[in-house]
């Protein structure tokens, strides 16, 4: 089943059980799916990874969003956005532990034989594509920063 027939079904038992919260969250996750579905270059089904960098992007979105809340004093709408995201995070692959992303790029410097900061574009590189829905960018970069630093 793909993830926007799951999502079907779980936006019918949200309606069901009346839950607004996971509603909204499910329908976003729905409308961004369909946009991707829609963008120049799509194909008619969406791959495993289009999906989780659908997912990303919304996740990432609504971060920037509550941060933005959150300078503004409005803790209601930050609230609104929080929930959202738990949802949207239900739907991504499991996320990498910092110990676990560590090890992970350790094994990408290894590899890339790299042991210079000036080098570290090569490895966010590298470790963006591998660790692709496993681990947002943000992270990524800052690990491998404080690995090569």
């Amino acid at each position: 089943m793909s993830l926007i027939q799951t999502v079907d079904q779980e936006i019918k038992q949200a309606m069901l059980a009346k839950n607004d919260i996971r509603l909204r969250g499910l329908r976003a996750i729905k409308a961004a799916l369909l946009l991707a579905k829609t963008e120049k270059g799509a194909q008619e089904e969406l791959s495993e990874e289009a999906e989780t960098k659908a997912l990303q992007k919304q996740i990432k979105q609504r971060k920037d969003s509550v941060e933005i809340y959150q300078q503004q004093n409005r803790p209601d709408l930050a609230q609104t956005e929080l929930e959202e995201i738990s949802v949207l995070e239900e739907f991504l692959p499991q996320q990498l532990s910092a110990d676990e992303l560590a090890i992970a790029i350790k094994e990408i410097i290894a590899s890339l034989n790299v042991t210079d900061p000036k080098d570290m574009g090569k490895v966010i590189g590298a470790a963006n594509k591998s660790l692709a829905g496993k681990s947002d960018g943000k992270s990524i970069a800052a690990m491998v920063k404080q690995l090569l630093s």
